[in-house]
């Protein structure tokens, strides 16, 4: 509405500097006296002529006095014959200044085509102007139901394996698309079909997207990207409409590919929306699920298809897709992208690296030791968050330094240097994180420190960070016994040396629970309740969350379950206790180093601790 106000604005403005226009020229056409021939011969010969413009028949005189008269003279006559015929002569006409122009019919246009054609003109724009407003509408009401689908062109598409670090497993089986895409006899020739479709599984960030784009450029093929949740419309049947459009282009452009980026968004289980079987997403799964099957795979269209929850960009959880999607003939093929190791953290760390000055002293592979659990987009933002912090303390190298306190900041959040705490609460603190990396030390089985401090980080007054020796793939019973008792490590320091405990060990206590109701529940390790699980999570599919447990065990075995948590988080709790008190020396060394000097890194902890 403001836009329709702000047009007609402007033109109405455009309306009235025209009408200024026409009012000046009439004023002035008024302001000109006419005269006769008669009258004009009178003044020539009485030198009181200046100057005469002829336009036309049309006589513009000027006076010495500088007054303005006009006077007209018939069509086509000359005005020197004129001023002949009246016996003027040649020293009076050559004593004039006499300019002949072009007939003009000037005073004709402002004086009667003009006010027509102003009314003329504002209804033809005003015409246009609606009809204009009812275009677009139109536009938009067509073009509703059509594709958003962004489609990389095939010489543009310069991503190949070689841009993506790691994945290896991954990109042998997507390896077969591409062979397909450039060589589709070799496989139709022994009866060979590809895989309609490719579902990538894998946690957000692990380079699912990335590997798609690297399929499309390495068999160089159109790339169509289009998220899930573009199919999703308030109106029913839009979806449905779009997925159609898209199937519809990618024929016309085939061999290609379909990248369905958040296909949960429309692919969940049908019949548990809040729309039941009307619900639009489901008429939209089933659109896909009939384009799927309505097209053969040796016409070159290859799906793609990708989610934040659990195929291309969340988490690996199949069970929220439908069904029907993961069948054979539609998602063939499940492929599985995990968390780069170390070896392959330290290769995209070189990839991300290529455009930033690093120093001579960085080294890709410690920083790839310190980012166990890091995505490829977390290594990306880790290096990127290190360029920041280097241009802002204006520095042209981005040193060592800057990048393991880059590590700090994805993992915790930048440090509070206003967050001051008390004299007290620092003394609390430094024992808390002291209980910490003591526990961490002692036992076998807990994951080295490298590094210790009492500098507000995120919403933590003080950390300790811990990291594994390997990459890990699995988790042993006594990995998660020792872990329990150093995540109670703070509250234990808190409690034998000051009486009490305070809030900081709050965090601490939820890990706690939740690890120790995993092993009972879930994991199948505790000895009483014996080798199976206790629970079945029921969600909505719809939503996506967790809304209920089902349970599947008598009250009496909930008792117990209940039982055997209090009893590992107090058996944690006496381990951390007996090993800060018998190694108290150590412990007050720990934290008259944190109080003098904040933090403790890997190595001076490791000579604190000999």
């Amino acid at each position: 509405m403001k836009e329709i106000i702000k047009k007609f604005a402007i033109f109405f403005l455009f309306l009235a500097i025209i009408a200024f226009i026409f009012s000046f020229f009439g004023t002035d056409s008024e302001e000109s006296n006419e005269i006769s021939i008669a009258t004009l011969i009178q003044e020539i010969n009485s030198d009181e002529v200046a100057k005469i413009e002829v336009q036309g028949n049309v006589l513009d005189i000027t006076l010495k006095n500088e007054e303005h008269q006009t006077s007209k003279k018939e069509t086509g006559e000359p005005l020197s014959d004129l001023l002949k015929n009246y016996d003027v002569s040649a020293e009076k006409i050559a004593a004039m200044d006499i300019n002949v122009g072009e007939e003009a019919n000037s005073g004709m246009l402002w004086t009667t085509i003009l006010p027509f054609l102003i009314p003329g003109l504002f209804i033809i724009a005003l015409i246009w102007f609606m009809m204009r407003q009812v275009q677009g509408v139109n536009n938009r009401a067509m073009t509703f139901g059509q594709s958003g689908a962004k489609v990389a062109d095939r010489q543009k598409q310069k991503f190949t394996f070689n841009d993506v670090a790691g994945a290896k497993e991954a990109k042998e089986d997507l390896f077969e698309i591409v062979e397909f895409l450039k060589h589709p006899q070799k496989f139709i020739a022994i009866g060979a079909k590809i895989p309609k479709g490719v579902l990538l599984l894998g946690a957000p960030g692990t380079g699912k997207t990335l590997l798609a784009r690297a399929v499309s450029g390495e068999a160089k093929v159109p790339f169509f990207h289009i998220s899930g949740s573009e199919f999703v419309e308030m109106f029913v049947g839009v979806g449905a409409s779009r997925v159609g459009d898209l199937f519809k282009k990618a024929k016309k452009s085939a061999p290609c590919i379909i990248f369905i980026d958040e296909i949960d968004a429309v692919g969940r289980q049908r019949g548990a929306g809040l729309g039941g079987a009307h619900d639009g997403r489901e008429q939209t799964l089933n659109q896909i699920l009939v384009e799927m099957d309505g097209f053969d795979t040796n016409e070159g269209v290859i799906i793609i298809a990708a989610t934040n929850i659990i195929v291309l960009a969340a988490t690996n959880r199949p069970d929220v897709l439908d069904p029907a999607l993961l069948r054979p003939g539609r998602f063939d093929r499940q492929v599985v992208i995990d968390l780069p190791d170390m070896k392959d953290r330290a290769a995209i760390l070189g990839i991300h690296a290529k455009d930033k000055p690093l120093a001579k002293n960085v080294d890709l592979k410690v920083v790839a030791q310190r980012t166990p659990g890091f995505s490829g987009a977390d290594l990306a933002n880790l290096l990127n968050e290190a360029a920041i912090m280097t241009a802002r303390d204006n520095k042209k190298i981005i040193e060592e330094e800057t990048v393991l306190n880059a590590i700090e900041r994805v993992l915790l959040g930048r440090e509070r240097k206003s967050h001051i705490l008390s004299e007290k609460e620092k003394k609390i603190t430094a024992y808390h994180e002291a209980g910490h990396a003591l526990v961490a030390h002692m036992l076998p089985n807990a994951d080295p420190v490298h590094k210790v401090s009492i500098i507000a980080r995120g919403r933590a007054a003080g950390y300790t960070i811990s990291l594994p020796r390997e990459d890990k793939k699995m988790q042993s019973y006594s990995d998660f016994i020792d872990s329990m008792a150093v995540l109670l490590g703070g509250y234990a320091a808190e409690k034998i040396f000051f009486g009490e405990v305070t809030t900081g060990a709050s965090n601490d206590l939820k890990k706690i629970t939740n690890l120790a109701r995993q092993i009972v529940t879930q994991f199948g390790m505790d000895e009483k309740l014996g080798p199976r699980t206790f629970g079945q999570k029921e969600e909505m599919v719809f939503l996506g969350k967790e809304i209920h447990e089902r349970r599947d065990y008598s009250e009496k075995t909930a008792e117990a379950i209940d039982q055997e948590i209090s009893n590992y988080v107090g058996q944690a709790l006496k381990t951390a206790t007996k090993t800060i008190s018998e190694e108290k020396d150590k412990m007050e060394k720990i934290v008259q180093m944190l109080i003098d000097k904040e933090t403790i890194e890997k190595e001076a902890f490791e000579k604190l601790m000999s």
